[in-house]
């Protein structure tokens, strides 16, 4: 993920390939990433990114479920995998809307620095600095294409999931 944003962002002063974003972030011994003695700023934002995926799980899955035996309740009859896939849509979605602060903490932490080249030193860092200096509409940028992403990647996920869950009951007898 350090990797493809420091790309993305041309971080280095244009377009660089793979072995010398690698040798740029590895070399970034300032970060406070796990191991930057050894591995640079390779795994910066490692805790924020699971401080984002453990909320955004904690909303999806339930929600997901939830969704699920109400639809099936109300039909009278198990749901279809193209419905779960439209409830997995729907919950990712959600879920996706409500942690998109994280998300922006976590990119910009990874980022390692802010646009006058100023070094973040912890997500709280980034945190204070982004509300103080951008104010707090700043924490939701990104959130349609995020919304947007993870809607289409929990329908197609889900679907799959489900249909795949449907045929193995079936192949295995469970059914």
């Amino acid at each position: 993920e350090v990797m493809k944003q420091n790309m993305q962002i041309g971080a280095g002063g244009g377009s660089q390939g793979v072995v010398q974003t690698f040798k740029m972030i590895v070399a970034q011994k300032e970060s406070n990433a796990f191991m930057s003695s050894m591995l640079g700023g390779l795994y910066r934002g490692y805790g924020i990114t699971l401080m984002r995926e453990v909320p955004f799980a904690f909303i999806q899955f339930p929600m997901y479920e939830r969704m699920k035996v109400h639809w099936s309740a109300h039909r009278g009859e198990e749901v279809t995998s193209v419905q779960a896939a439209l409830c997995g849509s729907i919950s990712g979605g959600i879920a996706a809307a409500f942690t998109t602060p994280l998300d922006v903490i976590k990119t910009r932490l990874m980022i390692g620095k802010d646009k006058d080249g100023k070094f973040y030193k912890s997500a709280m860092d980034v945190g204070k600095r982004v509300a103080k200096e951008e104010g707090w509409r700043t924490f939701f940028s990104g959130v349609e294409p995020r919304v947007m992403w993870i809607s289409i990647g929990g329908f197609v996920f889900f679907g799959a999931y489900e249909e795949y869950r449907s045929l193995s009951m079936t192949a295995f007898g469970y059914r």
